[in-house]
């Protein structure tokens, strides 16, 4: 029998700057939510459609204009925000220690010792990786018996976030995450909450089945609109959310993306570095615009960049990823010239016109409307040498176009992220410098993010920690792994992970010769694509059939799981399905990689 809820909200509504956030009476009794003593909830929706509102509104911080709030006794609840403050703090751990029922101090300088950071920083100076350990530390030590996450990923290098992944799957209690992390929340949720348009819908299936739902309910709303004659309103809605199946894969892209990453493996030399000449190909070295010979780095007697060579070609997604403190910074500033490198030269093409996206998003003034940011009070924008109204740009990024006039000091966090991604896409340049694009930015927009550089012309470097991101978006990797070693890795994070895991196993075959083990396997070599072999022919037939079945069993194992007693019942089952999934999951993408290979074959 399934455990009654530690809190409950039935009829909630909620009105803000006149009109209801959600929960309008008008459209019916207001949103219902019930967690359970072990939910492991995503909690989904557009930026500005109250995510942060409703986890404000669970905590108590905010009341409720109507509805009925029941929480159990003593259930403690904890809130990590997004964007704790610091003020007034004169070290990480007079933060951590305040408020009316501290944490023990053992048990924050435990977590805290767990996630490498030092709690006697001066709040001041602190990093935002520092703060969003500090916090971290704080909130879980706070031994909550539900957490509440807001983008817990942000600022957080890879070994954190693997780390706070360890701790959560461990975690006993209940947890609702806000994340744009996809492979954080794929790991993790077993239910996903969807607040849309004012509706708060729940299905007990993770974030892996989310998109599949998204899209299911999207469709059904389609046909239920043409049965009641209701086109225009439809119509609106659709127009309102940007182009339709953004998470659909684009398989065109996607051929493009991985010829792409097979190309640039061709050009990695054995130990990971990039050839700097090829014999038979002057077309390679005219197309370079950015060239790193033998650069490094140091600081106050620390390595931080060992000698290593580059050339990046025009077109190339280049992501740079590794712990903080790694160089990754340090690196991107080399490559850009904002800084020297201590040794080596780095060589630009003259025609190179770059536009860096900073982490801080601290270029929009509040008082400034969105007329102005995009178009200076006008009413029409240079879209990279175009002309274009500002209202139909704006839809483009998946605005309201009635926005137009409104002020930036009235959009949410990732509001204002994404209108500053339309103001810098819209500047011409043929270089495209973004560092942690992903902060604050639904999924949506990070759908549409990735579809915009996919169709970017010029090249792009990027510094982030979002794995999905980067294996959906970019053709060669940066590995730093904090010891000065920089790797070169055709495809994206996974790639480099999976280059890693293999080095301790390779050691002792590496010390036994002379010769440097390749970055990557070389390419097969081309067939003809009218003459595939017996098994090409069977695998390209019988593939699509394979993948569907192996969607079913994972629909299937997600919604077992859903089960929040299933653990606590039966360990054995919940580990056998755990692993089932684990094992289907790699299988398709094997088998989708594998029949897209046979179909850029079979199409030419």
């Amino acid at each position: 029998m399934a455990e009654p809820p530690i809190l409950s909200w039935e009829g909630l509504g909620l009105q803000q700057g006149g009109r209801w956030l959600f929960g309008d009476p008008a459209n019916g009794d207001g949103l219902d939510l019930h967690i359970g003593p072990r939910d492991r909830l995503a909690l989904i929706g557009r930026n500005g459609a109250g995510k942060t509102t409703l986890l404000k509104l669970i905590t108590g911080e905010i009341e409720a204009d109507r509805g009925l709030r029941k929480q159990k006794p003593h259930t403690n609840i904890v809130w990590l925000e997004q964007e704790p403050v610091f003020d007034g703090f004169a070290t990480l751990m007079d933060y951590a220690l305040s408020g009316e029922n501290p944490p023990p101090e053992y048990s924050v300088e435990s977590i805290a010792g767990q996630l490498g950071i030092d709690m006697t920083t001066p709040a001041a100076g602190a990093s935002g990786g520092e703060r969003r350990r500090a916090a971290i530390a704080r909130a879980l030590a706070l031994d909550p018996d539900l957490l509440l996450l807001d983008e817990p990923t942000n600022h957080l290098d890879l070994s954190a976030i693997d780390w706070l992944e360890d701790w959560l799957t461990r975690y006993k209690g209940a947890f609702i995450v806000i994340s744009h992390d996809r492979t954080f929340l794929k790991r993790l949720t077993r239910s996903t909450l969807w607040l849309d348009r004012g509706a708060l819908r729940r299905k007990d299936v993770g974030f892996g089945g989310y998109e599949a739902w998204e899209e299911q309910v999207y469709a059904e709303e389609a046909r239920a609109a043409e049965k009641l004659d209701a086109k225009l309103k439809i119509e609106a809605h659709w127009l309102e959310r940007g182009v339709t199946a953004r998470r659909k894969r684009n398989m065109g892209r996607l051929e493009k993306l991985w010829e792409m990453r097979a190309a640039r493996a061709a050009m990695i030399s054995p130990g990971g570095t990039a050839k700097l000449k090829l014999a038979s190909d002057e077309d390679f070295k005219s197309k370079s615009v950015i060239v790193a010979e033998d650069i490094a780095k140091s600081y106050d007697g620390r390595t931080i960049i060992k000698p290593f060579s580059l050339r990046i070609q025009r077109g190339d997604r280049i992501g740079i990823v590794g712990a903080n403190g790694a160089g990754k910074t340090t690196l991107l500033k080399m490559l850009t010239k904002e800084i020297e490198p201590d040794s080596g030269t780095v060589t630009h093409a003259r025609t190179l016109s770059g536009v860096m996206i900073d982490q801080q998003r601290a270029l929009l003034q509040p008082e400034m409307t969105v007329r102005q940011v995009l178009a200076e009070g006008g009413d029409w924008v240079d879209v990279r040498g175009h002309r274009k109204h500002v209202q139909a740009y704006l839809k483009d990024f998946l605005f309201d176009p009635s926005l137009i006039d409104a002020k930036i000091g009235t959009f949410s966090g990732g509001e204002r992220s994404r209108l500053l991604l339309a103001r810098e896409f819209a500047r011409t340049s043929n270089l495209l410098v973004l560092d942690e694009p992903t902060n604050d930015l639904d999924l949506e927009t990070l759908d549409l993010l990735q579809e915009v550089i996919a169709d970017y012309e010029g090249t792009v470097l990027i510094v982030s920690h979002d794995r999905d991101f980067l294996d959906r978006t970019v053709t060669v990797t940066l590995g730093l792994d904090g010891s000065g070693s920089v790797d070169i890795v055709a495809g994206g994070y996974e790639d480099w992970e999976a280059k890693r895991k293999k080095r301790p196993a390779r050691k002792a075959e590496k010390d036994a010769s002379a010769g440097a083990e390749p970055a990557l396997p070389p390419p097969p070599p081309p067939k003809d694509p009218t003459k595939l072999s017996y098994k090409d022919q069977r695998d390209y037939e019988q593939l699509p059939a394979r993948i569907e079945e192996l969607e079913g069993l994972i629909a299937k194992g997600e919604t077992a799981l859903a089960d929040p007693d299933l653990y606590a019942r039966d360990p054995d089952r919940f580990a056998r399905i755990s692993k089932s999934l684990e094992l289907a999951r790699a299988e398709k993408d094997e088998a989708e990689e594998r029949w897209l290979d046979l179909a850029t074959l079979v199409e030419g």
